[in-house]
């Protein structure tokens, strides 16, 4: 067996799912998901995965299943699988898109593992679109903007693509959070954004290791002025990025480290 099959699971609601029940899912564009990476069976902030599934739930279908079930649907994922993989949780409405399934129609749960992964080594540089999410808060699905925009980033010689809203503030990037360096703090910018798992992971950890941190709203005139930026996800706490449109930046590999660093700090929890 090889190694993808062998790390790769397909489960919905805790069982095997048979191809008929995942025909209508593959043209659905009304779910919502959280992303992560699985080591040793255990997962780095378990409780704000869990948290973003319920509160994500309610925002789009009113309502939203208990998180020991959810525990429990991610347990029977990973049971006689390798230790480490990518894991990918999808909560829909069995009722499906454009209808408004009432109270009683439950939500279900697509759980789908796969090798596990540590994201580009970088630098990374990111070309500057002006773009602002649907529901920047939920992290949805159906979002073509996130793989045209690279696409159209790779094309112009880039290797992803940063997005910047109508104020002229630097948010998010395709699938990436973004943080900064002043050299004395770290910079997380103001924005209507999805605030990644790891993201909060890293500020957690940083607080309990006293690194100074704060916000600012961050344009791409303000670049000059910082001392590094990267970009992370559930692959990585921390990737170089050495420029964002036509702004260099330093690549600042003790700020990289130092986030990392933080991230490792985060303990691991069985599901």
């Amino acid at each position: 067996m090889s190694t993808l099959a062998a790390s790769s699971v397909v489960q919905r609601n805790g069982r095997a799912v048979a191809a008929e029940e995942l025909a209508p899912l593959a043209f659905a564009g009304y779910a919502h998901f959280t992303a992560m990476q699985v080591r040793g069976g255990r997962i780095r902030g378990l409780d704000l995965h869990l948290e973003r599934l319920r509160v994500a739930s309610v925002e789009l279908f009113g309502r939203a299943l208990p998180g020991d079930r959810v525990r429990s649907y991610l347990r029977a994922a990973l049971e006689g699988g390798p230790g480490d993989v990518s894991l990918t949780a999808t909560v829909y409405s069995p009722a499906g898109e454009f209808t408004v399934a009432g109270a009683e129609v439950e939500p279900e749960v697509l759980v789908r593992t796969g090798p596990a992964a540590s994201g580009p080594e970088g630098p990374l540089a990111l070309a500057a679109v002006e773009h602002e999410r649907m529901l920047p808060a939920v992290k949805h699905v159906g979002e073509v903007a996130k793989t045209y925009f690279l696409r159209q980033a790779v094309g112009q010689g880039f290797d992803d693509a940063a997005f910047v809203d109508r104020r002229g503030r630097l948010s998010e990037a395709s699938i990436w959070n973004l943080a900064f360096w002043d050299g004395t703090a770290v910079v997380w910018p103001v924005a209507e954004m999805l605030s990644g798992i790891t993201m909060t992971i890293v500020r957690r950890q940083l607080d309990r290791l006293g690194i100074p941190q704060r916000t600012q709203e961050i344009t791409l005139s303000g670049l000059p002025a910082l001392s590094g930026a990267v970009v992370m996800n559930s692959w990585t706490p921390g990737v170089a990025v050495h420029r964002i449109g036509a702004v260099p930046l330093p690549e600042a590999p003790s700020f990289v480290a130092l986030l990392h660093r933080a991230y490792q700090a985060e303990p691991l929890t069985k599901p």
